[in-house]
């Protein structure tokens, strides 16, 4: 007798034929491993290597108080004639130079050419003891800069966002954001903070005392 259609045995499928069975059930093995690999995937740690540090500088060089031919301790005359001298400069001769008369110092700042946007001289007792060089980003950047430095000088001592610092006793050379390079006198710096410092301790002793007359 013949069976009715649909009610094959062993079929789970109303309606669809014995011929048609293993079509149908493909569909939901796919499924089936789809959904095993998603769960395996998100049981799964997945690590990533941290990136290679890079290698220590074998005897690196002393910190740089030279750039080009200007350097932290020359006298105004001498700035003025290094940057005159500089293709690197628009220096305008003393139309550049400017003298704080409050702290007794004298600034100089002058367009740069090609890579250097501006430049800074600050000097005290008529020596300069900050330069400071705004690089153009356009072309060069702050990486290049700072593989530069630590190829020469070694791993900065401190390191952030803002700033990448390499110091010792009489030098601080440092890479600032947005791209600024800038030379300190350690010893000169020093001397105006412990300045700064007793001025403003005489400050408070006066403040002090003046409200002591009330």
């Amino acid at each position: 007798m013949r069976k009715p259609a649909g009610k094959e045995s062993g079929t789970d499928f109303p309606g669809i034929s014995a011929d048609n069975k293993d079509v149908m059930k493909f569909p939901f093995v796919c499924i089936l491993v789809c959904a095993a690999f998603v769960c395996f995937a998100q049981t799964r740690e997945v690590t990533i290597p941290p990136p290679p540090r890079p290698e220590p500088v074998e005897n690196p060089s002393p910190l740089p108080r030279v750039f080009r031919q200007l350097r932290l301790g020359m006298s105004l005359d001498e700035l003025k004639e290094a940057l005159a001298a500089d293709g690197l400069f628009a220096f305008r001769g003393d139309r550049d130079v400017s003298f704080l008369p409050v702290k007794e110092e004298n600034l100089v700042e002058t367009a740069g050419l090609a890579f250097i946007r501006r430049a800074f001289f600050q000097l005290r007792d008529g020596a300069v003891f900050i330069m400071a060089f705004s690089l153009d980003p356009d072309m060069v950047d702050h990486y290049s800069v700072f593989t530069t430095l630590r190829e020469k000088y070694g791993d900065p001592g401190s390191l952030n966002p803002a700033e990448a610092v390499w110091q010792n006793g009489e030098t601080r050379v440092s890479i600032e954001r947005p791209l600024t390079v800038k030379y300190i006198d350690m010893a000169t710096f020093s001397r105006i903070i412990d300045e700064s410092a007793a001025e403003e301790s005489s400050q408070v002793f006066l403040r002090q005392r003046f409200l002591d007359e009330f």
